[in-house]
């Protein structure tokens, strides 16, 4: 997709990957980028034409965010649900399923049904438009699998499903899906886990997760990989299910406090 003059709204945009990629969205030429979160910045960051509260497990709040931006602004034609949380984390793998149903309810409200939302509002719209465009924020353990958190693993390969069933139903409609699926990345959330896996292959600036993504969104590719060697562990993963069932267990066992 063309970026030059489009109109972008971003999820979890006051900080992290989200405001690097609205402020990368501006450098690439979008009319209008706005940002959404749940907390915002005392002065809208530069790059952002307005920043709005928007609490995006609550579908109605995103409805009435939709309606402001289009109202305000015009037809959002570029939907980055980048919203997420990093939650259910336990270094000591005595009960993976430990976690209460309460911290599995609200990561997959945000981690999943914060894209749902999104697109029930936006389809209709976007297909009586002649098309438009998601990026959906995901993680690479939605591809692989987060050691250490069950619940972030389970809630991102949930939300790679719903970004595969989006890009296969309206594909026809003019629609576009791109799934951003970085390891490491210098955030808050980052700070806020466990060291793990997610590390091993060095920690990305969000600006540079930001700028593989509008590369990908450029070239409306469904999997954008910040860090190439995921896509070689998805094969060895595909290629030979139990091996590699057994050296991530080999990495949880590294893990293990003494």
């Amino acid at each position: 997709m063309e970026i030059t003059g489009k109109v972008a709204l971003v999820t979890g945009g006051a900080q992290g990957i989200g405001l690097a990629l609205a402020q990368a969205l501006t450098r690439a030429g979008a009319a209008r980028v706005v940002i959404a979160d749940l907390r915002l910045p005392d002065d809208t960051p530069q790059g952002v034409d307005e920043a709005l509260i928007c609490d995006v497990s609550d579908a109605n709040q995103i409805a009435r965010l939709i309606d402001h931006v289009e109202t305000a602004h015009g037809p959002v034609d570029i939907m980055c649900s980048n919203a997420g949380i990093a939650t259910g984390m336990d270094s000591t793998f005595e009960n993976i399923a430990f976690a209460d149903p309460e911290v599995w309810g609200r990561a997959w409200a945000v981690n999943v049904m914060a894209h749902v939302h999104a697109a029930r509002v936006l389809i209709p719209r976007m297909k009586a438009r002649g098309g438009g465009y998601f990026l959906h924020t995901i993680s690479a353990a939605g591809l692989l699998s987060q050691v250490g958190s069950a619940v972030y693993s389970t809630t991102k390969h949930a939300a790679v499903g719903f970004a595969e069933s989006l890009a296969i139903g309206h594909r026809d409609d003019g629609i576009r899906v791109s799934m951003l699926c970085p390891q490491g990345v210098a955030t808050p959330m980052l700070e806020g886990i466990p060291d793990g896996p997610q590390l091993g292959d060095g920690v990305l600036s969000a600006e540079a997760v930001a700028e593989a993504a509008i590369d990908g969104i450029r070239d409306e590719r469904f999997v954008i990989l910040p860090h190439p060697a995921v896509a070689d562990y998805m094969r060895a993963k595909v290629e030979n299910y139990d091996r590699w069932i057994g050296g991530m267990a080999k990495l949880q066992r590294g893990m293990k406090p003494d």
